[in-house]
């Protein structure tokens, strides 16, 4: 690795700009950088529905990056940074992988910069602050004790802390209640911080947050408790991006990580608008697939007024998710077969449709595996021609930014010959049924929706309470189109249910959650955790495979 300073020097930073954290990582204070608009052009990269492990997409962008500084362009990277749940989960890091990986990779999936602690203090500050209320105000005070809404965060999967039992202490008078567990990653904080466009922003934003209702049913937010001052003096140094590096030097901002199924899915608007104040292009990534990630970047991120709309859109495939889509099982997805990759196409081409649909050009990033055969890359190349879709194979992992030099001829090319004409799915002053019809009908492909019960009444109570002009964060599957994990494919004619809504208008949205979405997951059966170790001379192993 190079000296932070080096990396910084390229994007026209001096050393009096950056705040280090030894001589590998730095933070970057907005405010130090001279104001101006932001000159770069944004790229962002999604995927097709995934295979449980993944199809490479912030492999890809990280390559992409390198790529691009390769053949001589101006490029940073701005990406989300991980949570400790998934590190020590099934997941494992997320720093990139194989030669297209940013670093230091153990320090960025640990404990970085502290942001994630930051976060996780500034939650159960605003928990303590309300139970604190019901403490000396009793539990029909400004806070109606049955309806309170916030819960504790926690970076770690513990699924025994989802649901749990609090204020069974009773000598000063305590209300017993059933509570949980969110992990830091799905806190509203999370998202705020990463919608934020300065300070100031984020204090209004923390205001807005609800923490539960009154008595006369309406909404009492964290503003109501003076608790904004004391969270945004925690957040302080966390709001401020984080720059690091990639294997081959490219300047990279590692900052925020709202997860994709509940929450925005994409790094700090800060971090983006700061990397296009520096550098030509910007290469940033969002959670899952195009039906969750592009679309909340498109109708919650781009909406903040923090960042462009992207001048091109790069979609990650891979012919093992094509196969799986196909009707492969997981465990035979290694094995060549051909017919099973072109029926599974029909999920990609519906991923390049959602773009298209937003009117952004397109860009489909092959990220080959060392299974894939000739003749699966043939028939791939072959369907893709067919369709009229501009792609390009991508080796990233294996060659680093040598191996997406193509890709990003393709994605320079798409920028400036492509038609672009942005345009929102839907208007925010549409019902709240209206916006969630238009995601599930115009994106998932669903055919109808359906309210149950609960989401009726939690739909009438927010647009009651004022709260009808915020954006609809849809929560469900990653792993289909539909919110149904076994529909694969390109599934048509269903219906998307909804059990249940809650607001984060902090962060500016309702979340319609569809399924059984859990905001605290739990490990599995063995977890990353148990191949983890330090060695004598202090050097962490397996954390980066």
């Amino acid at each position: 690795m190079k000296p932070i300073v080096e990396i910084a020097a390229k994007l026209g930073l001096t050393p009096e700009q950056l705040e280090l954290y030894g001589h590998d990582k730095a933070k970057v204070d907005p405010a130090v950088v001279p104001a101006g608009e932001a000159a770069g052009k944004l790229i962002l990269t999604t995927a097709m529905t995934p295979t449980p492990a993944g199809e490479g997409k912030t492999t890809t962008a990280i390559g992409l990056v390198d790529a691009l500084n390769l053949i001589g362009k101006k490029a940073a990277a701005a990406l989300r940074e991980p949570s400790l749940g998934p590190v020590f989960g099934m997941k494992g890091g997320a720093t990139g992988g194989g030669k297209a990986r940013v670093v230091p990779g153990e320090d960025i999936n640990l404990h970085f910069t502290g942001d994630m602690h930051a976060i996780t203090s500034a939650h159960n500050l605003l928990a303590a602050m309300v139970e604190n209320r019901l403490h000396f105000d009793g539990c029909m005070g400004l806070l109606d004790g049955r309806k309170v809404v916030w819960k504790r965060a926690l970076d770690m999967n513990d699924r025994a802390l989802r649901e749990i039992i609090i204020g069974l202490e009773d000598t000063y008078g305590g209300f017993a209640r059933e509570s949980g567990f969110d992990i830091t990653a799905a806190s509203e904080i999370m998202a705020v911080l990463c919608l934020s466009r300065d300070p100031a922003d984020l204090k209004d934003r923390l205001g807005r947050m609800v923490v539960g209702f009154g008595l006369d049913a309406k909404p009492v937010t964290a503003g109501a408790l003076n608790a904004v001052g004391a969270m945004a003096a925690l957040l302080r140094d966390a709001l401020r991006p984080n720059l690091v590096q990639t294997l081959e030097g490219a300047p990279a901002f590692i900052h925020g990580g709202p997860f994709a199924n509940i929450a925005h899915g994409t790094n700090s608007v800060i971090a983006t608008n700061l990397a296009l104040r520096l550098a030509d292009y910007v290469v940033t990534e969002c959670g899952f697939g195009s039906d969750l990630g592009a679309e909340k970047f498109f109708d919650i991120v781009v909406r903040t007024g923090g960042v462009p709309v992207p001048a091109a859109v790069v979609l990650v495939a891979t012919i093992r998710s094509l196969k799986y889509h196909g009707g492969v099982k997981l465990d035979a997805l290694k094995n060549e077969h051909v017919e099973a990759m072109e029926k599974g196409f029909e999920n990609l081409q519906a991923h390049v449709d959602i773009i298209r649909r937003f009117g952004l050009p397109v860009v489909v990033a092959l990220n080959r595996f060392p299974t894939d055969t000739n003749a699966e890359s043939e028939a791939f190349s072959a369907l893709a021609r067919k369709n009229g879709l501009r792609y390009a194979e991508s080796d990233v992992f294996g060659s680093g930014g040598r191996g997406g030099v193509a890709l990003a001829g393709e994605v320079l090319a798409a920028i400036s010959s492509d038609p672009s004409d942005f345009h929102d799915l839907y208007p925010l002053e549409a019902s709240f049924t209206e916006k969630i019809e238009t995601i599930a009908r115009e994106v998932y492909g669903a055919d109808r929706v359906v309210l149950e019960s609960r989401a009726k009444k939690s739909l009438k109570r927010f647009e009651d309470s004022g709260f009808g002009g915020l954006a609809v964060c849809v929560a469900k599957t990653q792993y289909s189109l539909s919110d149904d994990a076994k529909l694969l494919g390109r599934p048509k004619g269903f219906p998307l249910t909804v059990t249940d809504l809650s607001v984060s208008a902090g962060a500016g949205f309702i979340v319609a959650r569809c399924g059984d979405i859990m905001t605290m997951p739990g490990m599995p059966k063995s977890p990353a955790a148990e191949r983890i170790d330090v060695t004598e001379e202090g050097e962490i192993t397996g954390i980066l495979g």
